[in-house]
């Protein structure tokens, strides 16, 4: 349903602190196996030792990890040498007043990472992510605008501001989680599709802005 309504890159997230995980290890990995020609999968882990982080990626057949929590430096670059083929992500997590120690993360780790994605702490719950709750999209603007490499926005995403969002923040990409969700917890495929709709339009405004 996702890869039929647009969804280039789908996230698997394990070995969470809080969050309780959807299946089982072994089952995401046979969906991950059947669906590999339709979208691209994305490994979610608070995992952080490189020797670890490769063994799951490869256990679970995927090309590409997310690194949710705090990873020592020391660790991301035995990753890249242990797994160069493999494509590392690292989230930053926007707190209220964090935007300058979030530029001094990105400025250590570039050489070792391959994009970045900002998501929300909510001081409520103390939960990084996955909150439902948009963050201070300026910081995210000014982390897209000072890195060289790649940053996909996350944080309360929806097909009402998803637009807003990217134009305003000019991210390489837009992630969403519990923007798309029914009541139920499961994804709506109606609102899978407009977020697709919105963001494509978002960002094909700023692809012909920039053709002007």
């Amino acid at each position: 349903m996702l890869a039929n309504a647009g969804v280039n890159w789908l996230g698997w997230p394990f070995h969470l602190p809080v969050n309780q995980e959807d299946l089982s290890e072994k089952d995401a990995a046979a969906i991950i196996a059947d669906t590999a020609e339709l979208a691209r999968h994305v490994l979610i882990t608070y995992d952080d030792d490189a020797e670890e982080i490769a063994r799951f990626c490869h256990v679970m057949g995927v090309g590409t990890v997310q690194l949710h929590g705090e990873v020592p430096i020391c660790e991301l670059r035995k990753l890249r040498e242990s797994a160069p083929g493999l494509v590392v992500i690292k989230s930053l997590v926007v707190r209220s007043d964090n935007g300058d120690a979030l530029a001094r993360l990105v400025r250590q780790t570039t050489p070792w990472i391959d994009g970045y994605i900002t998501d929300t702490f909510d001081p409520e719950t103390g939960a990084e992510g996955a909150t439902g709750k948009c963050h201070d999209w300026e910081i995210s603007r000014k982390l897209v605008a000072d890195s060289s490499l790649p940053v996909v926005l996350a944080g309360g995403l929806n097909a009402d501001n998803v637009a807003d969002a990217i134009l305003h923040v000019r991210p390489a990409g837009v992630d969403v989680h519990t923007g798309v969700e029914q009541a139920d917890g499961r994804k709506c495929p109606k609102k899978v599709e407009q977020f697709v709709q919105e963001s494509r339009r978002a960002f094909a405004r700023i692809a012909s802005n920039r053709n002007c």
